[in-house]
């Protein structure tokens, strides 16, 4: 009885920390064996980088556009 409760209370604590590193992994959108604690390489924050003002100035020509349709009608 005892024996069976260590096993399955060291199996419960394998299963959360492996079950974690995998959900970390895939919540980035890595690998799902690789190191989760790893820093983003530059190639990556590049990207995001990128992403991001690619977002923010689609939704500033947008702003502007409908603003001069605004203006055009009045």
């Amino acid at each position: 009885m005892r024996k069976t409760l260590k096993n399955m209370t060291i199996g419960f604590v394998v299963g959360i920390i492996i079950g974690m590193w995998f959900g970390i992994n895939i919540g980035k959108g890595k690998s799902i064996l690789s190191n989760p604690f790893a820093g983003s390489s530059l190639q990556e924050k590049l990207k995001q980088t990128s992403g991001e003002v690619l977002e923010k100035s689609g939704k500033a020509l947008e702003k502007s556009g409908k603003a001069l349709q605004e203006t055009l009608h009045d």
